[in-house]
């Protein structure tokens, strides 16, 4: 029977990651998947990381189960990072989940189980795997504009337009900030707006907070939060901390879900427990628990705190040394947009035949939106991307 099956399309980042793991063309650059690398290309454990696994592995008595919501002290302590201050803890149902994605896939099996399925309205663009997570729980995925024609800013009139076609009890993804994948965030202002407006169509938000501490900070990535908290007494959050602390491969991640009532919290954490059940049943513990060793420390919270800074910082230097160079070597197109975008993220303006000329004639590889992954650049690959760039341009 499995002989009638056609090969399933390589994912759009993930299989470039893999294109490129076989490119052996020296000096090859890798912009494509969204992962945080170092001056010297590579993507380290944290410092605070290591010291926390080493408490552990001389602490840590059991490899027993946890519980289907996973770890206490992470969901406590994750409730206290991403909604301290803006929601009171005993009004959030939280659940940890593999990773980002994992609370994503859990989000929607919820909600389309207990509201029956939706739509669910994405930005466009958005994240290449929002979608068919929906989907594959059911719901109807829908678009709203969210850039301007050149790409450069955020369309709010059109967003709102768009939205307007959005029914009661419809879903809205929105980006916390560090916009995937293109780094435009909204102003606060903005966020404001955004909230009155969603709420006044009596829509349900369901924000993905992905990068926290990547765009400005830690409290200060919360903007968008506390305007959608302030005017919509329900909503969903799904958290990642792949990112901010460099826990890839451990899957770790959070979905919470903020209410008016403490009973309504109760009920829906146990809806969402049903929910994990049917799928993966309970999570890992490893890296929550590295998490929560972390958070629960002060000085193992300090250096980290730190060291998110000291990413977020390199970030920010590369993409203006990128505008930098490219200005230096007389580049065709004015990137200095660049320094408005936030995050890891970065839209280029590149076509896909543009990318596609890229990788195969000089080894970088970009997604074919023309997304840059700029933590990707590095000291030693900042003047050969900028001049392929540059090239690029007039193909």
């Amino acid at each position: 029977m499995f002989e009638t099956l056609s090969p399933a399309p390589p994912d759009p980042i993930l299989g470039l990651g893999e294109s490129f793991l076989a490119d052996n063309r020296p000096g090859k650059i890798n912009l494509s998947i969204g992962v945080f690398k170092d001056e010297q290309g590579q993507t380290p454990v944290l410092n605070c990381v290591k010291l926390a696994e080493q408490q552990l592995l001389e602490s840590e008595r059991t490899k027993g189960y946890l519980g289907i919501d996973g770890l206490a002290d992470f969901n406590r302590l994750a409730t206290e990072l991403m909604l301290g201050g803006i929601v009171p803890p005993q009004q959030v149902a939280v659940c940890q989940t593999p990773g980002g994605t994992g609370a994503l896939r859990v989000a929607a099996d919820f909600l389309a189980k207990s509201l029956a399925p939706s739509r669910v309205w994405c930005s466009a663009p958005t994240w290449p795997n929002h979608g068919p997570i929906f989907e594959s729980a059911g719901h109807e995925v829908k678009s709203y504009r969210y850039l301007s024609a050149d790409r450069r800013t955020l369309d709010l009139e059109g967003m709102f337009d768009d939205l307007q076609q959005a029914c009661p009890g419809d879903v809205v993804c929105l980006h916390a900030c560090c916009h995937n994948p293109s780094g435009i965030d909204p102003t606060a202002q903005q966020w404001a707006a955004i909230a009155e407006q969603t709420a006044s169509r009596k829509l349900m938000p369901l924000i993905d907070f992905a990068y926290q501490g990547f765009g400005d900070g830690l409290v200060e990535d919360q903007v968008g939060i506390r305007a959608m908290a302030q005017k919509h007494a329900e909503f969903l959050l799904c958290g990642s901390f792949s990112k901010n602390f460099g826990l890839y491969s451990e899957r770790v991640g959070t979905l919470m879900v903020a209410v008016p009532q403490v009973d309504s919290a109760n009920s829906v954490a146990s809806r969402i427990k049903l929910a994990v059940r049917s799928n993966y049943s309970n999570p890992p513990r490893h890296g929550a628990a590295v998490v929560a060793t972390v958070l629960s420390d002060p000085e193992l919270r300090r250096q980290w705190e730190d060291e998110l800074t000291g990413m977020r910082q390199r970030i920010h230097r590369m993409r203006s040394e990128f505008v930098a160079e490219t200005k230096r070597i007389g580049c065709a197109t004015d990137f200095s947009f660049l320094m408005d975008q936030r995050g890891m993220f970065s839209f280029s303006g590149l076509t896909p035949l543009q990318v596609d000329w890229l990788r195969t004639e000089k080894a970088i590889y970009i997604v074919g939106s023309g997304r840059i992954n700029v933590a990707g650049i590095t000291p030693q690959n900042l003047e050969t991307l900028a001049a392929a760039v540059s090239e690029a341009l007039s193909v």
